[in-house]
């Protein structure tokens, strides 16, 4: 977590900050309306329920439990003979927010599908949940396939796997070769979702050729890594990510270090190393609260790493990676991202021009005088507050930067991408929210009256919804998001770099703020984490 915040407002927003968490189900529960219906994996039989015109299936066995393989690669799952019940979420990787079902029996997806085995070919769209590398499931209520299946006769999965310092503790130089994946294996765990996907495509009704994976925050940072990924080659065919970024992987010096500083928090030497697979579950949760060895005031960060074995280059450094031109992408962000991290600061609603500097400082994530950047701001927007000073330039430098590297380097390498920039701001609480973190979930999901939607449901969320999740279907079906809602959607190239403003009347822009875009442009970008 970056910041402490309130429960209310943190849990309400979804997948990149409580992140997706919902509370699980109990482990059986039996669904009282709709039928009952079978899908027959390579494994065994689930049973799940088939309710307003969909299949739905969940808690899905992808890979073994890892408890037996500790930070190494997954299994596949253990057959099983009696029809498995599937009508609850599955467990959730252990994690620092508090859950009712965690386990590192973890590796399970869900399934949204219109038909089974058909003959039909629909586009299968596979989310993955936020929460950087480290928590959410996806199980959170605005990740519920239902509507999209409805709206746009698509095939809908969302994963869980490991996370934190399950998925990318780093011990390939305590461990040797048995630990020379572990800090990638979370990354792993969603090749073999999607090898899952691959190869029960037809079963469920959807096509092998026509997988889109789409990700929020942590989501989309996870869909750029795949990118540069050999192992996940020809496993997805397009890919959108929204506020979501991986520019740079951790070093293997970062990574060590930090796995140093777990082992000392567990008490164990690198030498013992072995010694982690006796730690119990609970026990190894905690010390995920670490402080971490590189960056002042968070926790440990857990993200991929480049190992020269999973991941033999950063996502998109030096370039766009090559691995992945020929896959379509739409890179989103939102207009008030730093809302979703920031809003609930003491004091940030009614910040003075002479506090300013000093809380800016700290939260630009690059380094920049902020004086500066508040004279600069000042220029472009002469009727903004010092509130809303802090979070456009909090936005632009932190949050909307890694966004803009991805664009112009796919521009560069010739296979622009499709962006966006989401401006509907929600109504609730007086407008606080403006277009934060998350906002864009329940919208692309069509599902802004689903339990900690923070959109609202008046007119204006609806025709915002009912575009952002047309276009999302159409990117699915054909590769491109444009559709008879919305103007015609033009790729990002320099120097135009077009991008679709959505609001409940949406325009296609070139180079929206891009006097902010130039002043960040002027510091280096260092990914938080990555070193």
């Amino acid at each position: 977590m970056n910041n402490p915040s309130s429960i209310s407002r943190r849990e309400l927003l979804g997948g990149s900050l409580l992140l997706a968490g919902s509370l699980s189900l109990p482990s059986i529960v039996h669904a009282n309306s709709g039928k009952s219906s079978i899908l027959e994996t390579r494994f065994g039989k689930v049973a799940g329920v088939k309710a307003q015109g969909v299949h739905v299936f969940k808690g899905i066995p992808y890979g073994a439990d890892t408890r037996n393989t500790r930070f190494q690669p997954a299994q596949l799952p253990v057959a099983w003979k009696k029809t498995r019940d599937a009508t609850s979420y599955g467990p959730s990787c252990p994690q620092s927010s508090e859950r009712e079902n965690v386990s590192e029996d973890c590796l399970v997806l869900n399934v949204w599908t219109p038909a089974l085995r058909d003959g039909r070919k629909r586009p299968i769209m596979v989310y993955f949940h936020g929460g950087e590398f480290s928590n959410g499931s996806g199980s959170h209520p605005t990740y519920d396939g239902t509507r999209l299946c409805n709206r746009g006769d698509v095939v809908v999965v969302t994963v869980n796997h490991r996370l934190n310092v399950f998925g990318h503790l780093y011990l390939a130089r305590f461990g040797g070769s048995k630990y020379a994946s572990s800090g990638n294996v979370g990354i792993l765990d969603l090749v073999q979702a999607l090898t899952w996907v691959r190869d029960h495509a037809e079963l469920i009704g959807g096509d092998p050729q026509r997988v889109m994976v789409f990700g929020q925050s942590g989501g989309g940072a996870k869909i750029a890594t795949l990118m540069a990924m050999p192992a996940a080659k020809g496993l997805f065919q397009r890919a959108a990510t929204m506020s979501g970024q991986q520019i740079t992987a951790a070093g293997p010096r970062g990574a060590t270090e930090r796995a140093r500083t777990i082992l000392q928090t567990l008490k164990i030497a690198p030498s013992d190393v072995s010694k982690l697979n006796d730690v119990p579950t609970a026990d190894l949760v905690p010390a995920i609260r670490a402080s971490d060895p590189s960056m002042v005031g968070r926790n440990v960060y857990f993200g991929p790493v480049l190992d020269q074995s999973v991941l033999s280059r950063h996502p998109f450094y030096p370039d766009a990676p090559p691995l992945a031109a020929d896959i379509p992408m739409i890179i989103g962000n939102t207009r008030d991202e730093t809302r979703a991290f920031l809003g609930n600061e003491p004091g940030v609603e009614q910040l003075t021009w002479e506090e300013l500097p000093e809380r800016l400082l700290p939260q630009l994530h690059v380094d920049i005088q902020p004086e500066y950047v508040i004279a600069e701001y000042r220029k472009l927007y002469p009727k903004y507050s010092a509130t809303e000073v802090f979070f456009a330039a909090t936005t632009a430098g932190r949050s909307w930067r890694g966004a803009v590297i991805e664009a112009e380097l796919r521009a560069a390498q010739g296979s622009p991408a499709y962006v966006y920039q989401l401006n509907y701001r929600s109504p609730l609480e007086n407008g606080r929210y403006g277009a934060q973190h998350a906002m864009d979930i329940p919208l692309v999901f069509d599902n802004i009256a689903q339990p900690r939607s923070l959109t609202g449901q008046n007119a204006d969320a609806q025709k915002t919804a009912d575009q952002m999740s047309e276009a999302f279907l159409a990117f699915a079906r054909t590769g491109k998001p444009t559709h008879a809602g919305i103007p015609e959607w033009r790729p990002y190239e320099l120097p135009a770099r077009a991008t679709m403003v959505f609001d409940a009347s949406s325009q296609l822009v070139d180079d929206p703020r891009g006097e902010e875009r130039k002043l960040f442009a002027a510091v280096p970008y260092i990914q938080r984490g990555t070193y």
